[in-house]
């Protein structure tokens, strides 16, 4: 008879899942043995946070939940900070962890291995919502609602545990045949949307923020966005994770410096600012120095982030269908004339602040980071997707990485490091093509043992690790503010040799042949690594800051 192993793998299969990430344990061998038996394919890492974190990626470049497995107590707990990244940039997942069998639940009355107190309690500050299964006979209808729950809006991971003994229990139950998930779909109030249509309707410099969720809305969403800021005439920047929500290359894209003032005071100068699918918190904020004068219209399927920064108009709505509402009550009247910043057009304000922005960097001596940073996009093809780490090469694509066609990954959710790597082999699995990884050396050595997962599935994954001996942005972070650094300076491997004790390709690259390199490196099979020891800065993105000019 089938066990409730069995019954989990079939209901997933039934769900649409393809593809299983995560490590056996004791207590989820019985998993591990039905997933053996089915079509699902695992992929095998070896530290549970980056097993996450390739979940993660899969989802991302998928659209569909990535599937995590992980053992009781330990294996759980360590892919805690792998999903406080999906719950934070609302990234969809199904995470299935083990338990202690059923007699022994309710704490500490067996003194059972990898017991936990309450190991649902430790995923509820990064997991949409929990669930203890305790009957086969249940798992069908949790992973349904599961499912279901991942994949509404906002997106998030959820978290559900199955006791040793129910997973190895016989399953009379019969597998569902099929199973109609309906995403519940969240419209805008009517009334909200006329409001807002009337306010961007009047605006003389409306000014348009889009976040990530514009990306997770999908392709109607962007083209919604598109329409928009072109009937309002409206400056529109992205957001780090909003980055290719909006084309880089549109007349109107003030592109992703919403970390230099000259972008954040044309927010601050607009009469109606449009925010939607970001939760204008710390980065997208330029740190909470960017304070709006005119109207905010703040979009966001997460009703806690409505109105948490700054007062306005808030619609609790997906982002796409939020657009599309607004745009159509729009085109039944659309705006008399072209938006004017003070006598200048729309066009012009925005290629006058790309402008400036380009000649502050020009000031700085940031020729070398700039060059590599056209190294790595000119090497890639148009509709490469890549991964990046919380290093200060991530932070220079933050604001200047061009997705063109196709799109860019980091972990500025919640901001923790050894993201790239493990992500990156998640997403090439997905999207079953060559994916780019790049990473810091503090962060590279938080992943570096995924080498082995990467070797093991011969996954198309290449990792540009630009090693300047430290955590480079912390370095720089403590020298500014306390004129010393302390704990930043790393002693690191070899890191050719060790990548090729992986039986893995490995090329030390310069900073005149990385885009060769890279391009090889790109046209090859299999993974692949490259190192680049080189040390960039940041840039300075402030300027004395004039005072607001006359309305």
């Amino acid at each position: 008879m089938p066990t409730g192993g069995d019954l989990v793998i079939e209901t997933l299969s039934v769900l649409g899942a393809t593809t299983v990430f995560g490590i056996p344990g004791q207590h989820v061998l019985g998993l591990f043995d039905a997933l053996g038996r089915s079509p699902l394919r695992l992929v095998s890492s070896r530290v549970e946070n980056n097993a996450a974190f390739a979940a993660d990626g899969f989802a991302r470049v998928t659209d569909q939940p990535g599937v995590l497995i992980v053992s009781t107590g330990p294996g759980a707990l360590t892919a805690l900070a792998g999903l406080q990244e999906a719950y934070a940039s609302s990234i969809p997942m199904i995470v299935i962890a083990s338990q202690i069998p059923e007699a022994g639940l309710g704490g500490r009355r067996k003194g059972m291995l990898h017991e936990l107190d309450d190991q649902k309690a430790a995923a509820r500050n990064v997991t949409k919502t929990q669930h203890t299964i305790h009957h086969v006979s249940s798992i069908p209808a949790v992973l349904e609602d599961a499912w279901r729950t991942a994949l509404t809006a906002p997106q998030g991971p959820v978290w559900v545990e199955i006791p040793q003994d129910v997973l190895l229990a016989p399953a009379p139950v019969p597998s569902p045949g099929e199973l109609n998930v309906t995403i519940p779909q969240l419209t805008p109030h009517s009334s909200s949307v006329a409001r807002a249509a009337e306010i961007l309707h009047a605006a003389r410099r409306p000014a348009i923020v889009a976040g990530g969720g514009v990306r997770r809305s999908g392709v109607a969403a962007q083209q919604a966005l598109s329409r928009l800021a072109q009937l309002l005439d409206a400056p529109t920047a992205c957001t780090p994770g909003g980055n290719s929500a909006f084309p880089d290359d549109h007349p109107l894209s003030l592109g992703g410096w919403v970390e230099d003032r000259y972008l954040t005071e044309v927010l601050e100068d607009a009469d109606v600012l449009l925010a939607v699918g970001t939760s204008l918190g710390e980065v997208s904020s330029n740190y909470y120095t960017m304070q709006p004068r005119g109207q905010l219209i703040h979009i966001d399927a997460e009703p806690r982030v409505l109105e948490s920064n700054y007062p306005g108009l808030g619609i609790r709505a997906d982002a796409g269908l939020a657009l599309e509402a607004i745009l159509a009550a729009l085109e039944r009247s659309p705006k008399p004339t072209e938006s004017t910043w003070h006598g200048v057009t729309s066009a012009d304000l925005v290629h006058n602040v790309r402008r400036q922005i380009a000649d502050r960097l020009g000031q700085q001596d940031l020729e070398h980071e700039q060059s590599i940073m056209r190294s790595i996009r000119n090497a890639l093809p148009d509709k490469a997707h890549t991964f990046w780490d919380m290093t200060i090469a991530g932070y220079w694509a933050w604001n200047t990485w061009d997705a063109k066609q196709g799109a860019f990954h980091s972990a500025q959710g919640a901001g923790g490091i050894g993201y790239a790597f493990p992500a990156a082999l998640g997403g090439a699995v997905g999207l079953e093509q060559r994916v780019l990884a790049v990473s810091g050396d503090g962060s590279a050595m938080y992943s570096i043992a995924e080498l082995a997962t990467a070797r093991q599935h011969d996954l198309a994954v290449t990792w540009l690790i630009i090693d300047d001996g430290g955590y480079g942005i912390l370095r720089e972070y403590m020298q500014v503010a306390f004129g010393a650094t302390v704990g930043t300076e790393l002693t690191r491997p070899d890191f050719v040799a060790l990548v090729q004790s992986f039986g893995i390709p490995a090329t030390l690259a310069a900073p005149d042949s990385l885009a060769d390199d890279l391009q090889a490196a790109w046209l090859a099979t299999g993974p692949n690594v490259l190192v680049l020891q080189t040390t960039l800065k940041m840039w300075q993105p402030t300027h004395q800051i004039s005072a607001p000019p006359e309305q």
